[in-house]
């Protein structure tokens, strides 16, 4: 069974095809552009492109199965010159893999969505216009869903880590600081935080490919999914597991910064999980795993 995963020069996808390499044949599609040496170890053909014609060639040689798309372009608070490159990477780059999908007859094909597409837990409230973008592009894929057998499913996700993650994600940065006597500037630390640990949101994707793989493919056409963490603390109670684990004291200067605007105080909560998936990691054992390896 052939496979084909966009973003696996991030953090998210790379560890995604290290799940998948000795189970499907994958094929990664990464712009000419990206590094990919870390990927060069595993078992996957990488494929390269310089223009979205070549994505369509690409899948008329392989005849995909699936599709798994990871890659997106995250910009928190975009300038005016950022919105060519959101709405390219967001919008035009999926759609040209729904299309692709489309013509080859790939059976399924799994999206990458985010909680900042739900402010205040509404239907539809997007925190920014990169959230907006994501939004913009499963309204696309419904004609791509109502003119083919195309089974689209969305999986959403929010904050992530694990070991090995190059971000400057929060543990990472809290893990910097508490190697030094720096002093990290931050908000007041009242909003809520859902982190996931890499290894449960692998399972996730592996369960849905699974589903998908099944003869109940069909009850997920169109359907969305997240991965949530059950366990939610303040960013203030995050920081106090952290150095509970890390038996430390961060020099956090709470109300150093500002909130953001339209901060994500809560995060949403009315999604639903894949049918089967649990959580395998308690908050405390996930941050004990990853900070064995920063």
């Amino acid at each position: 069974m052939k496979l084909l995963i966009t973003g696996a020069t991030g953090f998210i996808g790379r560890e995604l095809v290290k799940t998948l390499q000795e189970i499907y044949s994958i094929t990664v599609l990464v712009r000419h552009t990206s590094d990919t040496s870390e990927l060069e170890s595993i078992n996957c053909e990488i494929v390269k492109f310089q223009n979205y014609e070549e994505i369509h060639e690409v899948f008329e040689k392989n005849k995909f199965t699936g599709v798994i798309h990871i890659a997106s372009n995250v910009i928190v608070e975009h300038k005016r010159s950022d919105i060519e490159q959101l709405i390219s990477s967001n919008i035009a780059y999926g759609t040209h893999l729904l299309e692709a999908s489309k013509e080859t007859n790939v059976k399924w094909y799994i999206n990458t969505g985010t909680f900042w597409q739900n402010y205040q837990n509404e239907e539809y409230n997007p925190v920014n216009l990169y959230a907006a973008t994501k939004e913009a592009f499963e309204t696309i894929a419904k004609f791509y869903t109502e003119t083919s057998d195309l089974i689209f499913v969305t999986i959403k996700l929010n904050d992530t880590f694990g070991p090995n993650d190059p971000r400057p994600k929060i543990f990472n940065l809290w893990h910097k600081i508490s190697k030094t006597e720096a002093t990290l500037d931050m908000s007041e630390g009242e909003q809520i935080i859902d982190i996931s640990y890499i290894e449960d949101i692998i399972n996730s994707y592996s369960m849905l490919i699974a589903h998908l793989n099944s003869n109940d493919a069909e009850l997920f056409r169109n359907k969305t999914f997240v991965v949530s963490n059950s366990e939610k603390l303040t960013l203030k109670n995050l920081a106090s597991l952290f150095e509970k684990v890390m038996h430390t004291k961060l020099n956090i200067n709470w109300g150093g910064r500002e909130y953001r605007e339209r901060e994500v105080m809560s995060p949403y909560t009315l999604g639903e999980v894949v049918p089967g998936w649990k959580q395998q990691y308690t908050l405390e054992d996930a941050i004990r795993k990853t900070v064995k390896e920063l």
